[in-house]
């Protein structure tokens, strides 16, 4: 790279309008500089626009700059630049940072963090300002592993969620994302449902609690639960079917990923015969889980074929990956309890959604908000841009404040 000894940054801000970048540009246009960086940002209509300007003509620039201001009446500061960025600072990580609402404190807590940890945050943009507001930090000179160890512990005490990822084109490549069902992609627990028709649902939330908490071996504790479903008539998984709600923003999630050319899918602990028909209302890529047995039209309280459990999931992500002909590196996992941590560590990232303290502890990322949607968020793609894309397609965006049926009531007739 040229090495200019003279560098000058120009910084202006004020109200934004049409004109101002070439009305300074034209003005730079006589003099001998060339241009070595710049960056742009409005905020609620204030524009800050910064020039790094390198060349013999660099100190010359300065009348310039000022008389440009003046005439757009904006404020105006200039100082010698670097050229070239600081060794230190190359190593670089993106930080989200989701408040419900969020607080000066909780920002305050993070940046004296990421400065503790040796990071400077060069840029911050907003991806999100409903119903979470969620920023993005980009932060240079800090070993990611460290900042995620750090704020994780911060982002606890301040109640915000804050994921940490290695910039580059690893962070831009994610090309499936894999979803637990139960308690993620819905907000219900499907053996629970069952179990109040059963009437066994104290003894059957009872062992999944503890499941959960990773307190019990998973395949033990799920036979024991289907057990206590004997009996069961077939016909009530279909009542099941029509009482399942989706988790709010799961159906905004999924569009908007299989808009972006991204496969979709989901594993579940649960039963094939209500993840089935989730797969095809939603139109997803893979779909894994266990099933019920059923002879003579009721339930046996028995399971057919291999379990789906901790491993079991974390072979369904590889197998997912290999048919979407991607590495698993480029691969997302989302999931709330213990027999997600396989998956979830498996992936190239891993999301811990509402998830037990055992979870969020492991995962690389947590979101704590009953917003799934957010997980967009960590991928960079920001709110405006799903709902620009929705208002392209014709679609109203519903605010994922209100929660979503999976079944919509019919019209009154």
């Amino acid at each position: 790279m040229t090495d200019y000894p003279s560098t000058l940054l120009v910084t202006l801000t004020g109200l934004d309008r049409p004109g101002v970048t070439s009305t300074l540009f034209d003005a730079l246009a006589g003099h001998d500089v060339v241009v070595l960086d710049i960056e742009q940002v409005v905020v609620r209509g204030t524009l800050v626009l910064g020039v790094l300007l390198g060349g013999p003509g660099a100190a010359g620039a300065t009348p310039t700059a000022r008389t440009v201001a003046e005439s757009l009446g904006m404020a105006v500061a200039v100082s010698p630049g670097a050229a070239e960025v600081d060794p230190r600072r190359r190593g670089r990580a993106h930080v989200t940072l989701l408040g419900h609402p969020l607080r000066p404190a909780a920002v305050s807590a993070i940046a004296g963090r990421v400065a503790e940890a040796g990071g400077n945050i060069d840029r911050i943009v907003r991806l999100a300002h409903y119903p979470v507001t969620c920023i993005e930090l980009e932060v240079s000179g800090a070993e990611p592993a460290v900042l995620r160890r750090v704020l994780a512990t911060e982002a606890a005490a301040q109640r915000v969620d804050v994921a940490v990822q290695r910039s580059g084109l690893a962070r831009r490549a994610k090309r499936l994302v894999v979803m637990d069902v139960d308690s993620t992609l819905i907000q219900d627990e499907v053996i629970e449902l069952l179990a109040a028709h059963a009437g066994c649902l104290d003894e059957v939330a009872a062992i999944t609690a503890a499941a959960m908490r990773g307190e019990l071996d998973f395949e033990a504790s799920l036979r024991a639960r289907v057990a206590l479903l004997a009996g069961l008539p077939e016909r009530v998984l279909a009542t099941v079917w029509s009482e399942v709600r989706l988790t709010p923003g799961a159906r905004t999630l999924v569009r908007t990923l299989k808009r972006l050319g991204f496969q979709v899918g989901i594993v579940s602990g649960g039963f094939t015969q209500v993840t089935d028909r989730l797969a095809a209302e939603l139109g997803l890529d893979h779909s894994a889980a266990n099933t019920l047995e059923v002879v003579d039209g009721r339930l046996t309280g028995r399971l057919v074929g291999p379990v789906v459990d901790r491993a079991g999931k974390a072979a369904a992500l590889e197998r997912f990956a290999a048919a979407a002909g991607v590495p698993v590196s480029q691969t997302v996992a989302v999931g709330d309890g213990a027999n997600d941590l396989d998956m979830l560590a498996r992936a190239g990232l891993g999301v811990a959604f509402n998830a037990k303290p055992l979870v969020r502890e492991a995962a690389d990322a947590a979101v704590s908000v009953p917003f799934l949607d957010t997980v967009l968020y960590l991928l960079g793609i920001s709110r405006e841009e799903v709902e620009e894309a929705d208002a392209e397609a014709g679609l109203v965006t519903r605010s994922p404040d209100v929660p979503l049926p999976l079944h919509p009531a019919p019209p009154p007739r």
